[in-house]
């Protein structure tokens, strides 16, 4: 079993470090997305670049490896025969919890890029599309609303990060360290954005939509 655990981990971790959002700029525009705006390498600030599909790109292809990882202990485990019928046992559920993690860690802690990623938004969705639908439907309609309503992408991360081990833990049935493993993402997501939360407090924040900034605030 840990063998088996370790491998989902270092899967979950390679797949999850992929850069999608500075490997499309580098390759489509020939920039290094570090420099531009918040120098993350996330959707939001690839949009950044003045390039708005490539943002979308980086999105769902950050999601999309989210979601593989998961997926990927899903089958590991049933070729293993963890469980003995349909419905997701917690030893399955634990597993896939374990990939959840360790892909948003390999997005936020990169070893290509020297372990300095983006702050695990997208990924974390993807995984969590797979591991608990119906709470992550509610953490992204709080997401949307917030960035609809005040145009900061960052609080309306922050806010969906905060709202879905909550919903996770009232809406669908879990054990602990499932949860507790998904309450970590969320963790994760929070701290990275502690930059985001003293300029919301600062009041200067940039607001989604606000046009390209050439100049990274924070050179990586």
């Amino acid at each position: 079993m840990v063998v088996l655990y370790l491998i989902v981990a270092t899967v979950a971790y390679l797949l999850g470090s992929i850069p999608f959002g500075y490997l499309l700029v580098r390759i489509f525009r020939g920039e290094d997305v570090r420099l531009t705006g918040s120098g993350n390498i996330g959707a939001t600030n690839v949009a950044r670049t003045g390039a708005k599909g490539l943002g979308i790109a980086t999105l769902v292809l950050d999601a999309l490896k989210g979601a593989a990882t998961v997926l990927f202990a899903y089958v590991l485990a049933r070729k293993n025969h963890l469980c003995s019928n349909e419905e997701l046992c917690t030893q399955v559920l634990r597993l896939m919890a374990t990939a959840a993690l360790a892909a948003v860690l390999g997005h936020v802690f990169p070893i290509w890029l020297r372990f300095k990623g983006g702050k695990g938004v997208a990924t974390a969705l993807g995984v969590f599309c797979i591991l608990f639908p119906k709470a992550i439907l509610l953490a992204l309609a709080i997401f949307i609303i917030v960035v609809a309503v005040t145009r900061y992408v960052s609080l309306g991360s922050i806010l969906g990060a905060i709202a879905f081990p909550v919903a996770a833990y009232f809406l669908q049935q879990s054990d602990w360290l499932s949860l507790l493993l998904a309450s970590s993402v969320s963790l994760i997501v929070i701290l990275k954005h502690h930059e985001n939360i003293s300029r919301l407090l600062a009041g200067t924040e940039h607001r989604f939509g606000g046009g390209k900034a050439p100049v990274a605030e924070k050179q990586l």
